[in-house]
């Protein structure tokens, strides 16, 4: 370039400035840090939610209180939904996915409903909840969730996770006070227990876990689904 009159413009290779790459584990690190609360703790809304097949029936139920952290938002929280006359559903987790979830599997089971000609069965409503998680795995939900009801086949109840896998179970628990609550459970829980003894096992399993896990407390809030339909209960303590 000299050679034409004028001189090069351009750096040279020891001016270009050199750019720092940070490394991967540096940069896991950073986006950790960057989820977290300003103390160090991330932000997770607890629950403490139940499930128990009964020989007449299936009991759901979950305590009220919704957290952000440490933080008490409400002492009133629904976490069990209604999504027919024979099936519920109940949560642990963030309360506008909860309430998204339920309001479109109450959709769709009227759409089938009207499609088919029949009501849906708590195991082709499973499955149905299955599929939406999985097609939101992009894009998730937040939320643990624990489906039952009572059809042709019987008491039946699910448990389902944030991506949609599906098990079958006689009873489960969900949320922050899962290891406390399932504790009290399974070692009470019988195949020929009923509707009103599930319902005392459920209120001694999550005042149990109240009794450990913060993020839970407020009282119950009870779905009983028997072959007459659905009772809907509700305790504070």
């Amino acid at each position: 370039m000299e050679r034409y009159g004028f001189q090069s413009q351009f750096p040279s290779l020891r001016e270009i400035p050199q750019m720092h790459v940070i490394p991967q584990t540096e940069q896991n690190q950073q986006q950790t840090q960057s989820n977290q609360a300003p103390q160090g703790m991330v932000w997770m809304p607890g629950a403490t939610t139940v499930g128990i097949v009964c020989v007449d029936g299936i009991v759901l139920a979950s305590e009220k209180r919704v957290t952000y952290g440490g933080f008490i938002m409400s002492r009133g929280g629904k976490k069990v939904f209604k999504v027919t006359n024979q099936i519920g559903v109940a949560c642990a987790g963030l309360v506008g996915d909860m309430q998204v979830l339920a309001r479109e599997m109450e959709a769709q089971a009227k759409l089938f409903s009207m499609d088919v000609g029949r009501k849906i069965s708590v195991r082709a409503a499973s499955k149905l909840m299955a599929n939406i998680l999985f097609n939101r795995r992009y894009a998730p939900l937040f939320t643990q969730t624990i489906i039952g009801g009572l059809d042709e086949e019987g008491p039946a109840l699910f448990v389902l996770d944030v991506l949609g896998s599906l098990i079958p179970d006689k009873y489960a628990a969900v949320g922050s006070g899962t290891e406390t609550a399932i504790s009290v459970i399974e070692e009470a829980y019988k195949e020929s227990i009923n509707i009103a003894e599930a319902k005392e096992l459920i209120k001694r399993a999550i005042k149990s876990a109240i009794n450990r896990d913060a993020m839970s407390g407020d009282g119950i809030d009870f779905l009983i689904i028997t072959k007459e339909g659905t009772i809907e209960e509700s305790i504070k303590f």
